[in-house]
């Protein structure tokens, strides 16, 4: 029975050989890698990876299609929210301290899944996820450019990242209305002790009117906290590098 894709769970399945065989290059599975695949839909990528692996792991929210995985005797099956799974569990399951994770992710609620994942980045070895074209462009954003955000101050502090692939939208079926890339997600090895509800908070402020002379926003943030580290508040937030978000959220804590 053809499976009609449902708007409420974003479900656009990729369809074009010549691109899932490009995906399957770049995330490169080899046997007996641990990994996980957010959102399988129809197997168009799982069936490639799953043969290379020799097994999978799989996290489905459509209660048919998890049924219908159930079927693959190699693939290990998770019906259930990405956004409630437990990855330090999952990982624990496959006997292992790190695994690789990838995923068509639904555009929908693509951020909130990369800000979930990211409490999980100690036990994550590499994620590559398809997302709408514009959203990547925002995780790799530099400094003074219109794309630059708190995405990018967030994610580029704990991971290395890349564009490896322009999607067209005739490549899935239905076709979405936005183009699509895939993203490389390497956790960085030494990245930046900071807290990271603070940061969040921090660049949330600073984002939160990002026309604005800093000193409107984050400024005043700083002056709540009695801070005068001489953080230099004459700029707009797309003018501060990540580097310099996360001294100040050191400075910050260290102040309190």
């Amino acid at each position: 029975m053809k499976h009609v894709p449902r708007k409420r769970f974003g479900q656009h399945f990729l369809a074009d050989a010549g691109i899932i065989d490009a995906i399957v290059r770049a995330i490169d599975p080899r046997a007996g890698q641990a990994m996980v695949e957010i959102g399988p839909g129809l197997a168009a990528l799982t069936q490639p990876l799953v043969e290379r692996l020799g097994k999978l792991a799989v996290i489905e929210l459509d209660r048919d299609l998890a049924a219908r995985l159930r079927n693959h005797g190699q693939l290990s099956v998770t019906e259930a929210d990405v956004l409630k799974v437990d990855f330090a569990e999952l990982a624990r399951a496959q006997g292992v301290d790190k695994m690789r994770v990838v995923g068509n992710l639904p555009y929908n609620i693509s951020t909130p899944i990369l800000f979930h994942l990211l409490g999980f980045v100690d036990c994550i070895e590499d994620q590559h996820f398809m997302l709408q074209k514009e959203v990547v462009d925002r995780m790799v954003a530099r400094p003074a450019t219109s794309d630059y955000g708190r995405l990018s101050v967030m994610l580029q502090w704990r991971y290395e990242m890349e564009d490896v692939l322009f999607v067209p939208p005739e490549s899935f079926e239905p076709p979405p209305r936005v183009d699509s890339a895939v993203v490389r997600m390497v956790p960085r090895k030494q990245p930046a002790p900071v807290d990271s509800a603070l940061l969040s908070e921090l660049v949330q402020v600073a984002f939160s009117q990002r026309r604005k002379i800093l000193r409107h926003t984050l400024g005043k943030w700083l002056e709540q906290r009695n801070f005068a580290g001489g953080f230099d508040a004459q700029r707009r937030a797309e003018e501060v590098p990540v580097a310099e978000y996360l001294s100040l959220a050191t400075a910050v804590s260290a102040a309190q």
